[in-house]
């Protein structure tokens, strides 16, 4: 291969290209971005960015000699539009192509958005920028969705002094990720904080001075942060012959097709450790994916599964929540360490026989590492709970 386009100037993407220099790979390397800027870290976007603890320039995720060092083709502020296999071309917004070999598709997701005018979304840089500006004490913000995205805002804008209502249609925020019982505790956390938290409710648009519910009553607000869901970016994939099904759909090895492979939030890959499909929006994952997807492409004969244990994190108030695993579908939650009503625990999940998951808030990271080795060898639960009673 003498020519590998990456389409994504995202965690991911970058990760990839460094990867395929580092092991060797000397052709035309093409990054393609829809954004003009460089690529630079989103988890600071809904903490330190829009708290105005951090400066946009704390962002980038490389220096511009770290950039230049990698001799790319960098297309930035040029978005794809569409993918021709049989060619071996991508098609991008200025009416150019770019030609390749090999192809990484690293472009991630899009937020997903209310009808109505007015609404904030938190995915780029300009998104934070913008809604840190109007975030001023007094004024009202009503987040919509208390997935852990709305969460972080939501803590954010109160500790700036805002009057924040969390609007979500479950029962419980988070429940059907991290369990009943660890959702009630963190709702807890923001009742106590002064959040007007209501739950069961649906919003079906951006209305003038507030949001619209189902049942016609409006939410007053001054701002509205619509942190609703993402959408995989796979429209510009439309008709090109790769199979998209909530995003690129892959095999184990993050390959979609013949040279092309997928990573980060846009990739849905047959994770073997697992044994399910899974589309993973974490930034950890988009890094380490990209690495994986494109040590494959580069090096066919060696390729490896891609079976990671994922880890996110999270920071809501003077809350630190870690997990790793895969939590979603879980049939049980036990606390193995600590105290739910202390706000400093480790709880357990298992899917089956198998311990598939850990969440920790306000331990040390060695607290919840051991699980993530049960969860790495594919221990049974009882194996799970009996190495960490002996270890305790």
């Amino acid at each position: 291969m003498r020519r590998i386009v990456v389409v994504g100037a995202s965690a991911a993407g970058l990760a990839a290209a460094e990867t395929l220099r580092r092991e060797g790979y000397d052709g035309t390397l093409t990054l393609v971005g829809d954004e003009p800027l460089a690529p630079y870290d989103r988890p600071p976007l809904s903490k330190q960015v829009l708290s105005g603890a951090w400066e946009p320039g704390r962002l980038a995720l490389r220096t511009p000699d770290d950039l230049a060092g990698l001799d790319l083709d960098l297309r930035l502020g040029t978005p794809a539009t569409g993918l021709r296999l049989a060619d071996g071309e991508v098609e991008l917004a200025d009416g150019s192509t770019a030609a390749y070999d090999g192809l990484i598709v690293a472009t991630g997701v899009r937020p997903r958005r209310l009808p109505g005018e007015g609404g904030h979304v938190l995915r780029t840089l300009d998104d934070a920028v913008r809604l840190r500006d109007r975030l001023t004490p007094g004024s009202r913000l009503v987040v919509v969705g208390a997935g852990f995205l709305g969460a972080e805002a939501a803590a954010v804008a109160r500790l700036a002094g805002c009057e924040v209502t969390l609007l979500e249609p479950a029962p419980v925020p988070l429940a059907h990720a991290v369990g009943t019982e660890v959702g009630e505790m963190l709702t807890r956390a923001h009742l106590e904080r002064g959040i007007d938290l209501r739950c069961g409710v649906t919003v079906t648009e951006v209305a003038e001075g507030g949001v619209r519910l189902a049942d016609g009553r409006l939410v007053d607000a001054d701002e509205v942060l619509i942190a609703a869901g993402s959408l995989p970016n796979t429209d510009w994939l439309d008709g090109s012959g790769l199979t998209v099904g909530d995003g690129v759909v892959c095999d184990a090895y993050c390959e979609a097709a013949r040279q092309v492979y997928a990573a980060g939030d846009v990739a849905r890959w047959y994770n073997p450790l697992f044994g399910r499909s899974m589309r993973i929006e974490h930034r950890t994952n988009a890094a380490e994916q990209g690495m994986a997807a494109a040590r494959n492409l580069l090096h066919p004969e060696a390729r490896k599964p891609f079976a990671p244990v994922p880890y996110f994190w999270s920071d809501q108030y003077d809350l630190k929540i870690q997990a790793y695993g895969y939590l979603r579908g879980h049939d049980e939650v036990a606390v193995v360490e600590g105290d739910l009503t202390e706000r400093r625990f480790v709880a357990a999940y298992r899917a089956g026989d198998r311990v598939t998951g850990a969440l920790a808030v306000g331990m040390p990271p060695k607290a919840i590492r051991r699980w993530r080795q049960a969860i790495a060898s594919g221990a049974s639960w009882t194996e799970a709970l009996g190495v960490d009673a002996i270890a305790n």
